[in-house]
């Protein structure tokens, strides 16, 4: 059993209660433009909240990844815990009177050209019964992100491995893993941070390395390697940046391509900046991988019972399977359009510039700039809206206004 109900929002309406739309929604506070956001989760940032393991931190420095508006506490590490961040995001919440409409799953939303609004359809599961909610509203800002829905490659004969498989998602510690023999798919930061937190508990984890990475120190000459980066792309071109990061990354961390890993082409900003892969950044996977307690491994051919067979025709016996295999936008499951976002679900147009489109749609999060990226697209989004809005209001006061000096002068 269902009820209907629809809500006339008078403003944006912003889907997704992480750090995306958190920034929008403080920008629109500042700017007095009311809003409603919508999260499908019982919390905000349930990313981070519900999907992500224990010993994760932030890899980039706390000044990097802070949302508008409100810094980090000054007693918080340079590298921020999970947990730290969460507390950070529910401090950013009850510090702007940010209250997401959570339980709520917008299965559509669409504009309508005849009256030039969009038509928002949602399921509520947050009371006795679901509800189905339509909100009506002039503008759409969409902030669920680039990591909504979890990457789940088909493997031959995976069904038939019979042990334990779960996605890195999942993922909490490597307690229960102690003395397995793991298989962790995928070399990211996830997989490399997995396979370390595995060693850290005495299992034995294989990590498969498909394709080409780029490996990096976190930290050079006693500052972040992003943040030495970002000083010396005020000065030299992005190729001659790149150059200089693979060069301390050799002196650094000396030659990996001999344990397996070997370095794409393009240089680690380039490849981000293209196809938004991002580097590695090391805090401690490269030397369990030297020492060969993380042993390294190439493509999967096929699983069966207890084993994986790999493409160079060896065999590894293993007890679990952990896949750090990505993320996706789950954008073009509900988002009923294709000017703004691509079949992938991500902005058609590149970094700035992929935030705005016509009918009042907008993006958020999804420059594959992690968190800065995210403030910088809040801030430009809440002052556009903000702009339309309050010209918008003028223009409705003056029309009535009018209408009720015509009213009395009939009288």
């Amino acid at each position: 059993m269902f009820s209907r109900r629809c809500i006339w929002v008078n403003g944006p309406v912003i889907v997704g209660a992480g750090p995306s739309g958190l920034a929008v929604g403080a920008g629109l506070k500042n700017q007095g433009v009311p809003f409603i956001i919508l999260e499908r989760a019982d919390c905000i940032a349930s990313l981070w909240q519900k999907r992500t393991y224990d010993r994760l931190k932030l890899h980039l420095p706390k000044q990097y990844c802070q949302l508008p508006y409100f810094p980090f506490p000054d007693d918080f590490p340079e590298y921020p815990t999970k947990h730290q961040f969460i507390k950070y995001l529910e401090s950013y919440a009850k510090h702007f009177d940010i209250n997401p409409n959570f339980n709520e799953t917008v299965q559509s939303a669409k504009y309508d050209e005849t009256f030039g609004l969009w038509r928002v359809k949602t399921i509520s599961t947050g009371g006795p019964i679901p509800v189905e909610v339509e909100y009506i509203c002039r503008w759409l800002a969409v902030a669920t992100g680039e990591n909504a829905e979890k990457v789940v490659p088909e493997f031959e004969g995976l069904e038939d491995f019979g042990g334990h498989v779960t996605h890195a998602c999942d993922y909490k510690s490597g307690k229960s893993y102690f003395g397995e023999r793991v298989l962790v798919v995928g070399c990211g930061n996830s997989g490399m941070e997995v396979s370390l937190d595995l060693c850290n508990h005495n299992a034995n984890p294989s990590m498969v390395v498909r394709s080409s990475v780029h490996v990096l120190p976190r930290e050079v000459f006693s500052s972040s390697t992003f943040e030495f980066a970002v000083s010396l792309m005020k000065w030299l071109p992005l190729w001659l940046v790149d150059k200089i990061l693979i060069i301390l990354a050799y002196l650094i961390l000396g030659n990996i391509e001999k344990y397996g890993l070997k370095r794409p082409c393009l240089g680690p900003l380039e490849l981000k900046n293209t196809a938004g892969k991002t580097p590695v950044l090391d805090i401690g996977a490269l030397q369990k991988i030297k020492s060969g307690k993380i042993k390294i491994v190439p493509g999967i051919k096929k699983f069966s019972r207890g084993k994986v067979e790999l493409v160079n025709g060896h065999t590894l016996d293993i007890d679990s399977v952990i896949l750090a295999t990505g993320y996706r936008s789950n954008v073009p499951s509900w988002l009923k359009e294709n000017e703004l976002f691509s079949n992938d679900g991500v902005p058609k147009n590149p970094f700035p510039n992929g935030w705005k489109s016509k009918g009042g749609l907008y993006a958020v999060g999804f420059t594959r700039r992690g968190l800065s990226g995210a403030s910088l697209d809040a801030i430009s989004v809440a002052l556009d809206i903000a702009k339309t809005w309050k010209d918008e209001t003028k223009q409705k006061k003056k029309s009535v206004a009018a209408r009720h000096r015509r009213c009395i002068s009939h009288f």
